[in-house]
């Protein structure tokens, strides 16, 4: 009986712990995901004062913040003891968990600062510290450069592509080793390797920038591969944007002929005395197996000539060439802004074809960007060629004419020595399918690896509904994304183009950032923007520019659009901050070009609404919009977008003096393009969805354009827009009250539509509706890409319109959420996630003919206004309980039919009867 009843006590006693325990867990609040800058434990950046946030992570609902403190240190050592804090605020009463200024003692050049926070909430709760995180600072001043540039002093012919150089140097440490940078960039591209192995796994470092002003370095922790004793370092280079082909005509060596390298290696050892080791004239250059490496044309390799172990100790460099010492500019070398390109996931081929015109053809399955690896056997001298393609022409042969004067073709030379494993190091190619020539033995799909390339960053985004179709289009979009997003927003990855189209990437921008944790990615983008605008305010139509062709209406907005876009979607007013002379720039151009037109932009050169739906019909050639009409509509846009931006920074007299202006624009407009009745002189979809968009309709005639947008779409059945008016048609009919007309766009199968390109078996967004026309033939080869994202804006539409995630317009960053979808009975269910600077927003919606479900989750520290698609509020239950029971009260919005309740964080589940 004794035993008995102990062991009953004990089991009693383990179910109360567990229970405490259970209950702790279900309670406990807890802070992760700590950034600097926007970037997890960053080396190298370039700022000493980031901004530094958190996300909070709290079961149950309406958690707030309430205070904070954080504490820094100069060891981690010293952090978590909490002695010698270099930094410690204190109890800060604050819900200011994002973008808080580090304000603590500065580091200097190269040192390392760790932080940690602890939170308090409104439920007298407080967590225990964070783990640590850090912010490493590069070289902050040009004078900590101590590195000189040097040239491999080699004969090469610049006006073609030559070997790629190699560039070495042996050392010797005496001492053990605590920690070691190294600090390095160049001009043109480069793989760094230390005692044999690759160090540095951005294939495309230091990035693409507008390299005679801005030209970033990177900064890699190199403990682990140094040691006491002798040391190799070895660089190869590569032509990368600095000197290979770009654009058209043969063009290349946009910013020099030579290619260059800068170095420095700053050694801590453990009895705290440094070493500084830098480029010099002591390094030795030569040339090895990679023969050429172009971004648009390619690699060849001749394995015979591999330097074995050229990158080791003990290597015999005598009959290698001295480098050259210039005498470069430093001032130029910034730190590293952004994500670097990662090989992001490898794919395997599908199916081998044999074409009709009998070539060999793997199929990967997927339009995608990057290279093939293979592993294969070779004789000494026999060769194998890959060439790329994104489509197989109607009788099933590779096509590659839309690629232009792009060679996309990667030869290897086989040195004889059992299986040999390939990949190219500097170039990228845009493809699905991969032909193989001039291999003479046997290979299989599992002989190849596609591997795809990608700006390293973070998927915030995902979208699912009922209808598979819809399901493509939005996996279409992310890898349109993946493919387009490579260091730059590029129009396209395949063809001799390549370029920071800005058109492509203001239009975008907003589903890009639903997708993808942006910011730091268009920071960075955007000073390349400023960098490269003309005296005059004008702005390039590429970024970096090396076409050096200015002032496109919605090409040359992006300079006021998309920092718009990212300060809304982030929160953060840095970039308004660094942008701010740039946007004010280009709107001070426009309105001196129209000085003398009365506030009508209708000079200089626009592409207008590129691509929009044309016809062979001689009683309707197509939709064209007029330019001056666009471009009068854009000025108006940015103008006022100028005005927030003017607000937001406390620029009291631009607030009033861009205010103004946007008043005259837009009374000058109506003027020239709008009849008494809200009729449009260009009666195009696009126009009504700019006027509309923009704010340029009186307020009385409102109803009138709207109306006729819609009776324009039901017209023609389909939508007629191109670049310009595509993304925003869907969001204007649903703003308007006609999200059923936006369901028939968005669900339309037949050219022209979204989903046109689907039913052909695309696997990313098209350049045009048609670049694939029914019968199989093609579109104009001249300008057909087949993974062009420009199109795939919709996305912000299923995301904020769909799913109704969307951003409170009173607060930046997602601070208060509005949760508003717009069911259509086409669809039974919608469901998308957010990944927001505070943590996931998510929404998904259900529907039968009997009722309406919404399931909703609102991170900590925010709070949400969900729009319920229904009158009644009394029918309302929220995890099976009457909204009265949980202390909500509705609100009943009779102008757009729905009941409105407001919500802080947690999981909400409510149903609605219909």
């Amino acid at each position: 009986m004794n035993n008995t009843f102990t062991r009953k006590l004990i089991g009693l006693l383990l179910f109360f712990l567990l229970s405490c325990f259970i209950g702790y867990s279900q309670t406990k609040l807890s802070v992760m995901n700590l950034q600097s800058d926007n970037l997890k434990n960053p080396i190298g950046i370039q700022n000493s004062s980031p901004l530094l946030s958190w996300e909070i992570q709290s079961p149950g609902r309406n958690v707030m913040q309430q205070s904070y403190q954080i504490r820094a240190a100069f060891s981690e050592k010293e952090l978590t003891s909490g002695k010698n804090l270099v930094w410690d605020t204190k109890t800060v009463k604050s819900e200011q968990s994002i973008y808080v200024k580090y304000n603590g003692k500065l580091p200097q050049s190269g040192q390392r600062v760790y932080w940690q926070v602890r939170i308090g909430d409104n439920n007298n709760r407080s967590s225990q510290w964070s783990q640590p995180a850090f912010f490493e600072t590069g070289l902050l001043n040009t004078e900590d450069w101590k590195a000189s540039w040097i040239e491999p002093d080699l004969k090469e012919d610049t006006l073609i592509t030559n070997p790629s150089p190699m560039l070495r140097k042996e050392f010797r440490l005496e001492k053990t080793i605590r920690s070691a940078r190294i600090y390095i960039s160049s001009h043109g591209v480069y793989q760094l390797n230390i005692n044999g192995k690759k160090v540095s796994e951005d294939p495309f470092a230091p990035g693409w920038t507008s390299y005679n002003k801005r030209l970033q370095y990177q900064v890699y922790d190199i403990t682990p591969h140094l040691k006491t004793g002798n040391n190799a370092l070895g660089v190869i280079l590569g032509d990368g944007w600095y000197r290979g082909f770009l654009a058209w005509e043969k063009n290349r060596n946009c910013y020099g002929k030579n290619l260059a390298l800068i170095a420095q290696i700053r050694i801590t050892y453990t009895d705290n005395s440094e070493e500084l080791l830098t480029t010099d004239n002591s390094w030795k250059c030569s040339t090895g197996p990679i023969l050429a490496s172009d971004i648009y044309h390619g690699e060849t390799y001749d394995a015979r000539l591999e330097k074995k172990d050229w990158d080791s100790t003990g290597y015999d460099d005598s009959g290698w060439n001295k480098v050259n010492v210039k005498d470069l500019d430093k001032t130029v070398l910034i730190g590293s802004e952004s994500v670097p390109v990662r090989i992001e996931q490898t794919i395997l081929p599908i199916k081998e074809i044999i074409t009709p015109k009998g070539e060999r053809v793997f199929d990967m399955g997927q339009n995608m960007v990057g290279w093939i690896q293979f592993k294969l056997q070779g004789k000494a001298g026999s060769k194998i060629t890959l060439k790329f393609a994104e489509v197989l022409d109607k009788t099933g042969n590779f096509y590659t004419d839309n690629l232009r004067a792009a060679k996309v073709t990667d030869r290897y030379i086989f040195k004889g020595e059992g299986i040999e494993t390939y990949e190219p190091h500097f170039t990228f190619h845009g493809f699905r399918y991969v032909k193989i020539e001039d291999y003479e033995g046997t290979i299989t799909k599992n002989d190849l690896i596609g591997k795809v390339i990608f700006s390293n960053l973070a998927f915030t985004g995902t979208f699912e509904c009922s209808d598979s179709l819809v399901n493509r289009l939005q996996h279409n979009i992310q890898w349109g994304l993946r493919g387009n997003f490579l260091d730059v927003p590029t129009d396209c990855p395949q063809r001799d183009e390549r370029l920071g189209w800005t058109a492509d990437a203001q239009v975008f921008a907003p589903t890009a950032c639903f997708n993808v944790n942006a910011a730091t990615y268009y920071s960075k983008w955007m000073k390349d923007v400023a960098a490269d605008q003309r005296a005059d305010g004008a702005v390039p139509h590429v970024a970096p520019d090396i076409l050096h062709d200015y002032g496109s209406t919605g090409w040359a907005d992006a300079a006021t659009v998309i920092p718009w876009v990212v300060y809304r979607t982030y929160g953060d007013k840095t970039i308004l901050e660094n942008q701010y002379p740039s946007m004010k720039a280009w709107v001070n151009y426009i309105e001196n070009q129209t000085k003398n037109t009365g506030f009508i932009f209708n000079t200089g050169f626009h592409f207008g609404d590129w691509l929009a739906f044309s016809t062979n019909r001689s009683d309707y050639p197509g939709a064209t919009t007029d330019k001056d009409l666009i471009g009068t509509a854009y000025f108006a846009y940015s103008t006022k977008l100028l005005q927030k931006t003017a607000e937001v920074l406390g620029k009291k007299e631009d607030v009033n003096r861009y205010a103004q202006l946007f008043n005259d624009v837009k009374r000058a407009f109506q003027k020239e393009f709008m009849t008494s009745t809200g009729r449009l002189s260009s009666n195009t979809q696009t126009a009504y969805v700019l006027a509309l968009e923009f704010d340029l309709i009186p307020e009385n005639l409102i109803h009138n354009a709207a109306k006729r947008l819609a009776d324009n779409v039901n017209s023609f059945g389909h939508i007629t827009t191109g670049f310009l008016g595509t993304p925003d048609i869907c969001k204007v009919l649903t703003d308007h009250g006609y999200a059923d007309i936006a369901y028939k766009l968005l669900l339309r199968k037949n050219y022209p539509s979204w989903l046109y390109p689907v039913t052909q078996g695309a696997t990313t967004i098209w350049e045009r509706w048609d670049g694939q026309k029914p019968d199989g033939s093609f579109q104009d080869a001249g300008m057909n890409s087949f993974n062009h994202y420009a199109y795939g804006a919709i996305g912000n539409w299923l995301y904020s319109y769909v799913t109704g995630i969307q951003n409170s317009p009173q607060n930046t960053g997602y601070k208060n959420i509005i949760i508003k979808p717009y069911p259509d009975k086409k669809l039974s269910f919608a469901k998308a996630e957010y990944h927001s600077i505070y943590g996931i927003i998510a929404s998904h919606w259900q529907q039968d003919a009997n009722r309406f479900r919404l399931q909703v989750t609102v991170p900590a520290n925010t709070t949400a206004e969900i729009h319920l698609p229904v009158e009644n509020a009394n029918s309302i239950t929220e995890s099976g309980q009457p909204l009265s029971n949980l202390k909500i009260t509705p609100i009943t919005d009779a102008a757009t039919k729905r009941v409105i309740v407001k919500v802080g964080s947690g999981k909400y589940d409510f149903v609605c009867p219909l």
